[in-house]
């Protein structure tokens, strides 16, 4: 499997065993990691049968303002916003993430994280090269608003919604 990490995660791929398939010819991606997957995805040549999304970084309905915000408390004090961030991936749970699994972060990732546009063409042209979608989504996800993001996935790909679970479903 090809997987993409998320931000300020590395080598977490082994954390979502669960939800993720032992095959050469699946891609995944966790968090902003999903939009690196669905990039390859959608440019490779590469034989892919199944794009697996899990807690995708799906910011399409924030505005302009809450990116900014963000930006603005990441450039102000980066090592206290990564911080937060990581509780807030971890919530509802009070777990600490592995220091194994946290890697640094740039500004310009952070950008391109929260600027990203999902579009459904993209999507639709994944699913009409006969490539499975399955998008995982926590429903007490602090990160993202997993109700915008399961009404957006669900008219394209197969979803999931976990219960009681954050962006790092875990249970």
């Amino acid at each position: 499997m090809k997987f993409f990490s998320g931000f300020g995660f590395k080598n977490e791929q082994e954390l979502f065993s669960d939800y993720l398939t032992d095959s050469q010819y699946a891609v995944g991606g966790f968090s902003y990691g999903t939009q690196k997957a669905l990039k390859y995805t959608l440019e490779t040549t590469s034989r892919i049968d199944r794009l697996i999304l899990l807690s995708p970084a799906f910011f399409n309905d924030k505005p302009m303002s809450f990116k900014r915000a963000q930006m603005h408390y990441y450039k102000l004090d980066k090592n206290a916003y990564l911080e937060n961030f990581l509780s807030n991936t971890c919530h509802p749970n009070d777990i600490k993430i592995e220091s194994k699994y946290i890697s640094e972060t740039t500004q310009n990732e952070l950008n391109d994280l929260l600027e990203f546009e999902w579009i459904e063409q993209d999507i639709k042209k994944i699913i009409d090269k006969n490539i499975v979608v399955e998008v995982f989504l926590g429903e007490k996800d602090k990160i993202i608003d997993s109700k915008a993001a399961n009404d957006f996935f669900s008219k394209l790909a197969t979803t999931y919604l976990i219960k009681q679970t954050g962006h790092f479903l875990n249970a």
